[in-house]
């Protein structure tokens, strides 16, 4: 097995090849993935391994592939593209750019956790939280809504977020889709109003927690619960606001076919095997994210979400990415 890196490409971070070993036939995927690379390619060697189909990886922000594929049109090279948020995979549908996944691939997941048009599929759930430092505050201090952040002055200049990052993009499409866009665009100016400390991404936040730099931030879960694995006494928490509030959105990475692969039958193969027991074990207990598919359980620490009881948002009301960029820029936020 090969990993080879190959070459830089503008506005996306890297590409680089997985090669099965001998006796694999010509075939090969080309994924465009907003996962990082480190993180998915032992499951995709265990895939090219397994088939002997030879993969390609683009590996960028999820947004930058996903308007990548749209400017590409009827020539993108893609064959799959995997998304570390709903909103992209929405984007390209509305956009015609995928294509229908086979109905037991579609079967694998819950209804919610699947396109109601079938053109994608969740593999994986994050929920989004607050992480605070434990020497600022209680967990029973804080607010019981993301939407009553605004205006508490307790947190002016001391709140994390990542206005650039996918996930806080599908958290404010989620807004948008359950408030409209004149309240989502009135919050999200009240939480520029407390002048926020602004990240790359939600590992900057949790890192500039720890160290003191701010008391509190937007993430999803999963970077706290991989961070407590090397360092069980890290000066934070997690606090999940109430019961279906859409600061505890679930977010869910999703896997999807172009509608232009000349391969739909490996794509669609490599599709159900990220659905199988193998792949889901692995992103349950490598990423600590919530497996969808399987019977595969969460690994061991993470909060049942039933406990959680965290908001969905469908699919379907995620399609409009580029409005949702913008909606963040006017707002004053900037990432």
């Amino acid at each position: 097995m090969r990993v080879r890196a190959l070459f830089a490409v503008p506005a996306l971070a890297l590409v680089a090849t997985i090669a099965p070993g001998c006796g694999g036939d010509d075939a090969v995927l080309t994924i465009y993935s907003g996962r990082e690379f480190a993180l998915i390619s032992p499951i995709l060697e265990r895939f090219s391994e397994e088939t002997g189909i030879g993969i390609e990886v683009r590996d960028g922000t999820t947004a930058d592939l996903a308007l990548q594929i749209e400017a590409e049109g009827d020539n993108s090279p893609a064959d799959i593209f995997l998304s570390q948020s709903p909103g992209a995979v929405g984007f390209l549908d509305a956009q015609g750019r995928l294509a229908a996944l086979p109905d037991d691939v579609l079967r694998a997941v819950a209804e919610e956790d699947r396109a109601p048009d079938g053109h994608w599929v969740g593999v994986t759930g994050r929920v989004r939280t607050l992480v605070f430092s434990t020497e600022a505050f209680t967990d029973d201090e804080l607010p019981g809504s993301v939407l009553d952040l605004v205006g508490d002055e307790r947190f002016r200049g001391q709140l994390g977020i990542a206005p650039g990052n996918a996930s806080f993009q599908d958290f404010v499409t989620g807004l948008r889709a359950e408030l409209g866009d004149d309240t989502a665009l009135e919050y999200l100016e009240g939480l520029a109003a407390l002048e926020p400390e602004i990240f790359p991404n939600n590992v900057a936040i949790l890192e500039a927690v720890n160290r003191g730099e701010i008391t509190a931030g937007l993430i999803n879960h999963y970077y706290w619960f991989e961070a407590a694995v090397e360092d069980p006494d890290q000066p934070s928490a997690l606090h999940f606001f109430d019961d279906g509030d859409l600061g505890s959105m679930m977010l869910i990475t999703a896997a999807s076919v172009l509608e232009t692969t000349d391969n739909a039958e490996d794509a669609n193969r490599l599709v159900r095997f990220l659905l199988e027991e193998e792949a889901q074990t692995y992103f349950a207990e490598e990423t600590l994210e919530y497996p969808l598919a399987a019977g595969v359980a969460p690994a061991e620490g993470l909060f049942p979400l039933g406990d959680i009881v965290s908001s969905r948002v469908s699919f379907a009301e995620l399609g409009e990415l580029d409005s949702t960029i913008q909606l963040i820029a006017d707002s004053g936020l900037s990432g």
